[in-house]
């Protein structure tokens, strides 16, 4: 058989996984507790989105294992061994503002899990192809001295850097900054992914990902801004903006296209390869900027407001540069730009709330 095995599979970029690789593989096994929930209360629970998947797919199959939990995850790796072609680890404590509350809890996701997951692959699926979702925070704060100007409803970085063109790339320090102990558990996983690929041969890649976004996000306020956004602009909850004027500067990544970039990957691996992954200058826009598509979108006005403070080790400006891939992969392109992501989050969401949508 040929086995694909999602982490996080009841989250935004698990299930995406799970329907993109669905009709390529025999089997996806999907891995996923819902400690989403315990993160986030209910706005973060992903069983409606678990149940989705399943009735959605007959060759899908869960399991409710503990990725921190080596003991959980060896049955089902020893079960499927080198029939498992390719892992997609997503799951993930996604929040800089929560891992402060309880550092344990997200070094033990983050950094041991990533760990125990690459100790099984090399232990029982060593040809496997593992596919990492990293993050911009691994780059910490140093995005926020590069040379920003503040303009009208953005910050933007000036014309004259090298970074203008097409945003951050792979070679922007991980060092000397302050990450949040979110950022610096994701980086110790990110290390270990390379260092898989790098010392073991094993065929591992890291994407460092900018905004995740996409219509199947469990969207809530300490994470997934684009999905909570566009929710309290359907149901009139209250939105608040952290720092930076509302000017700060996000690239967005649909989840299909983050997910198609695994999928070129897969094809053509290159062990321990390290991409940044996001919208780039296709897609990006600043909170206000995301606000005002927002109230475009659902006819409604925002009921926001402001506060000075903004979240430690928050990004000013930050647009990713996909350029490394593209020239390693030139047949993937976006496909989803952010107004059209941004409609199919709107009639998601409202989807879910039993609203009817235009």
């Amino acid at each position: 058989m040929n086995i694909a095995l999602v982490t996080g599979s009841a989250g935004l970029i698990g299930s995406e996984s799970v329907a993109f690789l669905a009709d390529k593989f025999d089997l996806v096994i999907g891995v996923d507790n819902n400690l989403r929930e315990y993160f986030f209360g209910a706005d973060g629970n992903t069983e409606w989105n678990r149940n989705r998947i399943q009735e959605a797919f007959g060759n899908y199959k869960h399991y409710s294992a503990d990725i921190r939990e080596a003991s959980q995850l060896e049955p089902i790796f020893k079960e499927y061994g080198s029939d498992i072609k390719m892992i997609v680890h997503a799951a993930a404590q996604p929040s800089h503002d929560w891992a402060a509350r309880e550092p344990f809890t997200d070094f033990g996701v983050n950094a041991v899990g990533t760990l125990n997951m690459l100790e099984m692959t090399r232990l029982h699926a060593p040809e496997a192809v593992f596919i990492f979702t990293s993050t911009n925070k691994v780059y910490g704060d140093n995005p926020n001295y590069l040379p920003l100007v503040e303009l009208e409803t953005r910050w933007e970085i000036d014309e004259s850097h090298p970074y203008f063109t097409n945003g951050i790339d792979e070679h922007h320090s991980i060092d000397h900054t302050k990450h949040s102990i979110f950022g610096a558990s994701k980086v110790a996983a990110d290390i270990m992914v390379q260092e898989y690929g790098r010392y073991f041969g094993m065929k591992t890649a890291v994407f460092r990902g900018g905004c995740l976004t996409g219509p199947n996000h469990s969207g809530a306020q300490l994470h997934g801004f684009l999905a909570y956004l566009m929710k309290c602009a359907i149901t009139g909850n209250h939105y608040t903006i952290f720092g930076y004027k509302g000017k700060q500067v996000r690239d967005n990544i649909h989840s299909h296209d983050l997910v198609n970039m695994f999928w070129h990957f897969y094809q053509n691996p290159r062990p321990g390869e390290v991409y940044n992954a996001g919208g780039g200058r296709f897609a990006n826009c600043s909170m206000l900027e995301a606000i005002a598509l927002c109230e475009q979108i659902t006819g409604n006005k925002l009921s926001y407001s402001y506060s000075d403070t903004n979240r430690i080790g928050d990004h000013i400006w930050y647009v990713s540069d996909l350029s490394k891939f593209k020239s390693h992969y030139p047949g993937w392109n976006w496909e989803y730009g952010l107004v059209e992501t941004l409609t199919q989050i709107h009639d998601g969401i409202s989807s879910r709330l039993g609203l009817k949508t235009v």
